[in-house]
């Protein structure tokens, strides 16, 4: 970090980057690359914001692992389905610059840096029925990192997202999370947790913290390797508080810093991706449908991410788009209350389509297709929720909680006690009784579990559907047959689990042009402004097509800013 020797300050370099996450580290990776001396400043006191708590999988067509593995699509098809998914929203300068660009951040990151990937190439597209959707091929994550490679950087970087970590240990999406899930019928998979976890408790003794780095996190260690690798001064606890201009040109921001303001002049710009808006609760209220109170929205990204990129940008004649199917990118949430008061936001990414469970609303009955993707879930239960309040409950009973776990209450052999003792977990000896316990109708529930068990038992969801496409069967158990997303409930007791709505972040960014550049009112680039992931009004239109569309164009048009930034205009 920049040495200050009085209480105001002034430094230059070449580009300022406010944010750490995927999108800001991507943009000062790339543009280090090319010579530029840049600054990342972070308003937190550890680097990684949103993405460092994310899964980590980023949505990349064509990409170098994909090829290698002999997936080799014509990327007419990519955009297809993109065309079909985003109908009129479908902005096609930033999409052509994306499925261009996205191939190439992989390789140069692959190359030339300390991120590496692992492929996701059976992972499918959610809308499997779309034109041109893909069935694997399209994905790819961070390898794993050993923090005993970081060095002081390690400190530095935000830990795991609590509610998803087992005894503070990531879980790896893919073979390592099928182990977990597994452990209790496989020898092989209880060897590999045994060895995951003598690991961990080794690393935690030494580094008071997890030590084999996964998923966000691991993204956001390569990254910041690096960064750092190539003089990237990466400097923590540094919020921007206003941008300066030079005329109408963006040419750097105010800082503010322990030891007082620092102005830091940028020759080449700045690069807002400071993480959207999802804790800015003005702006949520002002954009989000049915979220008039502060707790009917449970967000996951960071506190920090309150809405700073896009006030700074407004500040200088930058637009947010208003234009999107969603102001966010929505998931289904619980809310984990802890001992000490505090609250956790759990994201039900893998448990809903487990055979086995379901989700219903205040009357008792379905509403969705419980194993498609997690956008489409929450979408549906704000749509639907009748009254003012908008939850649902996921509802399972006895053998499902012990073998897949229900949001925080882990399965077998965790207890399930202290998710019941917190109220976390609400129980029922019968299924009418576990729907007094929540506030759902009585008989709508016992109507819905009738229904869905005659069906059930032959492996069948005439009402939705659940498990006929090919992103389902992924999110469902491959060792249940005949369909892996359905099963009767039929073990008492029951169980259930509230969720709201919350969203991994927002999508409702400022408007910019195919080379990350934030445009004004009239639609003209800001001079010297750039903007990248959750801060960028999303390509994607405010629709959820596939996972890994947030930090996908986040780390593409972070890398597209950077050499842009560093005057190679061609968007690759």
């Amino acid at each position: 970090m920049p040495e200050l020797s009085h209480p105001f300050s002034t430094l230059t370099c070449d580009l300022l980057v406010i944010g750490s996450g995927a999108a800001g580290l991507s943009a000062a990776v790339s543009a280090a690359w090319q010579g530029l001396r840049v600054i990342v400043v972070e308003k937190d006191p550890v680097l990684g914001g949103a993405s460092a708590w994310s899964g980590g999988w980023m949505w990349i067509p064509c990409n170098p692992l994909a090829k290698r593995a002999g997936i080799i699509e014509d990327p007419a098809e990519p955009r297809r389905y993109l065309q079909h998914e985003l109908g009129e929203r479908f902005d096609p300068a930033r999409v052509e610059a994306f499925l261009k660009a996205g191939p190439e951040m992989v390789a140069f990151f692959e190359q030339r840096t300390a991120l590496q990937f692992a492929d996701g190439n059976g992972i499918a597209d959610i809308h499997g029925d779309s034109p041109g959707a893909g069935v694997g091929g399209r994905s790819v994550i961070a390898a794993p990192i050993s923090a005993y490679s970081l060095g002081k950087l390690l400190p530095r970087l935000r830990r795991t997202m609590r509610e998803t970590a087992v005894l503070g240990m990531p879980i790896m999406a893919g073979a390592d999370l099928a182990a977990f899930l597994s452990v209790t019928r496989s020898w092989r998979s209880a060897l590999h947790v045994a060895r995951r976890l003598s690991a961990h408790l080794l690393g935690m003794a030494l580094k008071g913290r997890a030590t084999h780095l996964v998923n966000g996190v691991a993204l956001i260690a390569r990254l910041a390797k690096s960064a750092e690798d190539l003089g990237v001064v990466l400097w923590p606890s540094a919020p921007a508080t206003r941008l300066i201009q030079r005329g109408d040109r963006v040419a750097g921001a105010e800082v503010a810093t322990a030891k007082g303001k620092v102005h830091v002049h940028a020759r080449r710009g700045v690069v807002l991706a400071a993480g959207g808006f999802p804790h800015d609760q003005a702006r949520r209220q002002a954009t989000f449908p049915r979220a008039p109170r502060n707790g009917d929205h449970l967000p996951l990204p960071p506190p920090a991410a309150n809405g700073d990129g896009l006030r700074l940008g407004e500040s200088v004649g930058a637009v947010v788009a208003d234009d999107l199917a969603s102001p966010a990118a929505w998931c289904p949430v619980s809310r984990v209350p802890y001992p000490d008061g505090s609250h956790g936001h759990f994201p039900h990414i893998i448990d809903r389509g487990k055979p086995g469970i379901f989700g219903v609303l205040a009357n008792g009955e379905r509403f969705v297709n419980e194993a498609g993707g997690y956008y489409d879930y929450a979408k549906a239960m704000v749509e639907q929720a009748p009254g003012t309040d908008v939850v649902s409950w996921l509802i399972c009973d006895h053998a499902f909680l012990r073998r897949y776990g229900l949001g925080i209450a882990r399965p077998f052999p965790f207890p399930v006690e202290p998710a019941l003792r917190s109220g976390y977990l609400k129980t029922g000896a019968t299924i009418g009784e576990l729907a007094r316990n929540c506030g759902i109708d009585p008989e709508g529930l016992e109507r819905t579990l009738s229904t869905w068990n005659l069906h059930a038992r032959r492996g069948e969801d005439p009402q939705f559907g659940r498990g006929h496409s090919l992103y389902n069967r992924k999110q469902g158990d491959p060792r249940h047959s005949p369909n892996p997303c359905v099963a009767p409930l039929e073990q008492p007791p029951f169980y259930a689990v509230e969720v709201r709505p919350g969203s991994f972040g927002t999508f409702a960014g400022l408007k910019t042009d195919a080379s990350a550049r934030v445009l004004n009112a009239s639609g003209v680039p800001i001079p010297g402004l750039y903007a990248a992931g959750a801060d960028m009004a999303s390509i994607m239109g405010g629709f959820y097509p596939a996972g890994g569309i947030n930090l996908g164009p986040a780390m593409t048009f972070g890398y597209i800013a950077g050499r842009h930034a560093a005057g190679l205009s061609d968007n690759c």
